[in-house]
């Protein structure tokens, strides 16, 4: 096997393995962190707004100023942008960890737009079915909100997974390794064709395959309710 990868793209299988391994870590981690972040934006978007259960107009606007500023700004020019704090929470600015940093910050408000669909689209009687059973606004937010958005927040999870794979392609400009920075390095610069090709087939398998995913499980939650 390492021969032919040699022969016919200039490296060992074990560095295209290593290199898939990589973005794997870097989508999986960043997209949990993020997840993480997007989901308290979103329900702060969708309780604070005029016409939420908990109407607050000024944080409801700062946050959505916050979150649209966010979202401005392209992924390399974010990635610049955050060196310095990139270099504070992990102790340096290159490679696959410090990659994170960035990920995390630029698919967090991304999602949150997401999630912050999902949830509206919930019809409103539902919720005002909950406020009439004395629900908490926790309460609603678990047993009434979620639940009804969950098929669309897994859709919502895919697309933004999606979108992380093409990040840390991007991410590759800074030594963040994955598949994104073993196109640059060993394919582009090197004028390596064949090696360019492969990756771009590996990144539509993990595209393709996370759609996939993504679509079944949604589909499912649909079916069962």
């Amino acid at each position: 096997m390492n021969e032919f990868f040699l022969e016919y793209f200039g490296i060992e299988s074990d560095t295209l393995t290593a290199a898939a391994v990589d973005t794997l870590y870097m989508v999986g981690l960043s997209l949990i962190l993020g997840t993480l972040l997007a989901i308290p934006l979103a329900m702060g978007l969708v309780l604070w707004r005029p016409d939420g259960i908990k109407a607050n107009r000024l944080a409801y606007r700062v946050l959505n100023i916050v979150v649209n500023i966010a979202r401005s700004l392209p992924f390399i020019i974010l990635m610049v942008v955050l060196m310095p704090l990139t270099r504070f929470i992990v102790g340096t600015r290159i490679g696959t960890t410090a990659a994170l940093v960035p990920l995390t910050l630029f698919i967090a408000p991304f999602m949150t737009r997401l999630f912050e669909a999902s949830i509206l689209d919930v019809p409103r009687g539902i919720v005002e079915a909950g406020q009439s059973m004395g629900a908490s606004t926790w309460q609603i937010i678990r047993h009434f909100l979620l639940p009804e958005a969950w098929a669309s927040l897994l859709l919502a999870i895919t697309t933004g997974t999606v979108t992380l794979v093409g990040a840390t392609a991007m991410a590759g400009t800074i030594g963040a390794g994955g598949v994104g920075d073993l196109a640059i390095t060993y394919g582009y610069q090197a004028f390596n064709t064949p090696l360019m090709m492969l990756t771009v087939v590996v990144l539509i398998a993990f595209v393709q395959g996370i759609q996939s995913l993504g679509n079944t499980l949604a589909r499912r939650v649909r079916n069962r309710a």
